[in-house]
């Protein structure tokens, strides 16, 4: 499982020009599920995600997480996230979850967020989508857990 966290002032993601997902302040997650994985890791992404202190508090510090604040996540699938690009120039997605499976942890990882007490919008798994952002920081965080 693999997560890229964004910390912004807004972000949106649209298919075939519709917006189908926005937020204001809070987090874009790009989320890739790779073959194997859990329901258990999918709990501790979402509960570390929902308590890592990444938002400023009054004195500038990092120190608050998108509960504290009570922003919202737009979690995006990103099954690019899985390439594997040490060997040729065209990168092997393999490592990334068949499409049923993934999709379904997807929506597993969407619902663990929600039961966390975040508000979460979605992009569409699977659809060709363009998304849009204002990094706020920027902070971005890797989560690799493969």
């Amino acid at each position: 499982m693999k997560a890229v966290l964004q910390r912004v002032s807004e972000a949106s993601v649209s298919v075939d020009g519709q917006v189908v997902g926005a937020i204001g302040e809070g987090l874009l997650i790009l989320f890739c599920a790779q073959a194997g994985d859990t329901p258990e890791q999918i709990d501790y992404f979402a509960r570390k995600i929902a308590n890592m202190r990444i938002f400023e508090d009054t004195a500038g510090k990092m120190n608050l997480s998108v509960k504290d604040v009570s922003s919202a996540v737009l979690v995006v699938s990103q099954f690019t996230l899985a390439a594997e690009w040490r060997k040729g120039n065209r990168p092997s997605f393999s490592g990334a979850a068949p499409p049923d499976t993934g999709e379904a942890l997807y929506d597993d990882f969407c619902r663990a967020l929600r039961d966390q007490g975040l508000t979460v919008e979605t992009g569409e798994f699977g659809a060709r989508m363009e998304v849009s952002l204002v990094n706020a920081g920027p902070v971005t965080i890797v989560m690799d857990d493969s």
